[in-house]
Parts: structure tokens; C-alpha cells; sequence
């Protein structure tokens, strides 16, 4: 049996590790359907939050219990806190991830999966430059190249014209947009210091499952408050399916973590982005949001989005390959 040239399965592998990216994209948008439809019938976007990253650590916390190279993992974790080789703002990677799913529960029932991910989009591709400009978490400064600049204008664009005449419409306010779009923009952060977590621990399931508990913990503190000033959820859940999000969440998180190291993060970030939007419109034409049909400008503004991040991203992987 004739194997084939290395380059050759390096080839495939690549191929292979990029339609994970995509899928990995396209999870992040069946997230935002399935808890924004929970933090719908709930009636209370706290609550949805934390059944996804509480339903998500509960089943990390018995994968890593199960598992010998997990439980080493959290060992090599709790042995970097305390010594300081990794500082305590390294793990609070969970924050961002509970802005997130609090979005995807209060925004994305409201005004659909599309329109969520490309404010999401748009704020991740403005906030990818600062990061990289600032350099983070042990990440080298870059360069503000015109490509980049360019492409984040385009993604406030693709923004505009998604949302064109639905702002200010009932039960689409002006926040349910803007909270996506922060989320977007403080991802970076969190894949920054997740990278850092994953370091320390040498387990990106580690890693995964620090950026549950962390989130767990804030939406728990959020969701007892919520409780203590309007009393608990009076909505009802109609629809099981919707509970799977934590589960999602995991796969999505995790796969990223098997690729990154094969594609970098530029070139993740492309191809989890592109799974997002394809899907994110896929989503919304079959199981569109209440009172929110998909509509052609939140197609164009998806095409746009996914332009903006082309132009962004692209020379730099062409220099990146060329190197």
C-alpha cells in the first residue's frame, strides 16, 4: 500500500484542520440560536447563560476527573498560579465567554442569528486589531496594515447595512446590537489568555474547562441577583432542544484548541468567522426568530462581514506562508 508524500498529508491535514475551523464557526452560531430561544421562553437571558455554562462545566468536570492527563493538567495549573508563572488574570478568560453566552441569550432572540453575528463579527474584527497592535498575554505587538484598517471599516459597514431599518423596530432596540458587537470586541482577550492557560496546564481541555468555571461562577452571582431584585424566570421551557447550548459550547471551544496550533489563530479565526455567517443566515431562513424573518440586507451585510475579513487577513497569510 503506497502512503502518500508527506507534503501531500501535510496538505490534507491542513485542509482537514480549516473545515473544523468552519464548523467550529458554524457551533458558535447554533449557540446563539439555541440560547437566545432559551433566554426567550425563560424570560430572563441570565438564566440561559447560566444553564450553558453551567450544564458545559459540570460535564468538563467529569471528562477531566475521568481522564489521567486531565486531572494532571488542573496539577500543572494549580502549581502555576501559586508560583506565579502564571499571573491571575490569566484565567479570566471565563469573563468574556459569559458576556458572550449573556448576549446570545438577551440579543440574539431578538433580533435573529444573523444580525447577532455580524455585530459579533464586526466588533471581534475591530478588536482583533487593537489586541494585535498592543500586543497581550505575552503576544508580540503587530502592525496596523491599511488591509486591516480597511477591513474593520467594512465590518462596522457590514453592521449598518444588516441592520438597516430594523433598529428602533419593536423588540429590537438599539443594545440588542451593540451587546453582541462588545462581546465581539473583547474576544481577543479571551483567546489570549486562554492560550496562556492552555500553556500552563499543557491541556486545552484544561483550559476549556477553567474558562466554564470562571464563567459559571459570574453568571451564578449574576443569576442569584437577578433573582433577589425581579424574583425568578416566570417563563417556561417549551423547546428541549434549546439546552443543549452548553454542549456546543464545549465542542466548538474544544476544536479550536485541536486546530490553532496547525492553522494559527489567523487563519482559525477566518474560517471559524466564515462558518459563523454562512450558518448564522442558514439558521435564521429555516428557523428564523420570532417577529424577525431573514431579510437581503442581513444577507449583504453577511457577504460584507465575510469581505471585511478576507481583506484583513488574507495578505497576512500570504506572508505568513511565504515566510
Amino acid at each position: 500500500m503506497t502512503s502518500l508524500p508527506i507534503a501531500s498529508h501535510a496538505r490534507w491535514l491542513t485542509v482537514g484542520a480549516v473545515a473544523v475551523a468552519v464548523l467550529c464557526g458554524a457551533g458558535m452560531a447554533l449557540q446563539s440560536r439555541l440560547n437566545g430561544g432559551l433566554g426567550v421562553e425563560l424570560g430572563s437571558a441570565t438564566a440561559a447563560a447560566l444553564w450553558s455554562f453551567g450544564s458545559g462545566f459540570l460535564i468538563l468536570v467529569i471528562v477531566l476527573a475521568v481522564m489521567p492527563s486531565g486531572r494532571a493538567g488542573v496539577v500543572a495549573l494549580v502549581r502555576a498560579l501559586r508560583d506565579g508563572s502564571l499571573p491571575w488574570w490569566g484565567i479570566t478568560g471565563g469573563l468574556v465567554g459569559a458576556l458572550f453566552v449573556f448576549s446570545q441569550g438577551l440579543a440574539a432572540g431578538l433580533i435573529g442569528v444573523a444580525l447577532f453575528t455580524v455585530s459579533y463579527v464586526a466588533g471581534q474584527s475591530i478588536g482583533s486589531v487593537v489586541i494585535d497592535r498592543l500586543g497581550v498575554a505575552g503576544m508580540h505587538p503587530r502592525h496596523i496594515t491599511w488591509p486591516r484598517i480597511l477591513g474593520a471599516v467594512l465590518a462596522l459597514a457590514a453592521v449598518v447595512l444588516a441592520s438597516w431599518g430594523r433598529i428602533g423596530e419593536a423588540g429590537a432596540p438599539v443594545w440588542a446590537y451593540l451587546l453582541p458587537f462588545i462581546a465581539g470586541v473583547t474576544v481577543g482577550w479571551q483567546q489570549a489568555v486562554n492560550g496562556l492557560v492552555r500553556h500552563a496546564a499543557g491541556s486545552g481541555l484544561v483550559a476549556t474547562g477553567v474558562n466554564f468555571a470562571v464563567g459559571a461562577v459570574v453568571l451564578g452571582l449574576a443569576a442569584l441577583v437577578a433573582v433577589l431584585v425581579t424574583g425568578p424566570p416566570t417563563g417556561e421551557l417549551q423547546t428541549p432542544i434549546f439546552l443543549l447550548g452548553g454542549l456546543v459550547g464545549i465542542g466548538f471551544v474544544l476544536g479550536m484548541a485541536v486546530v490553532v496550533r496547525r492553522l494559527g489563530v489567523l487563519v482559525l479565526g477566518l474560517g471559524t468567522i466564515a462558518g459563523q455567517l454562512a450558518a448564522a443566515v442558514a439558521l435564521d431562513a429555516a428557523f428564523p426568530a420570532a417577529g424577525h424573518p431573514l431579510q437581503l440586507t442581513t444577507i449583504l451585510g453577511s457577504a460584507v462581514a465575510l469581505t471585511a475579513v478576507a481583506i484583513a487577513a488574507v495578505p497576512a497569510l500570504f506572508r505568513r506562508r511565504a515566510s
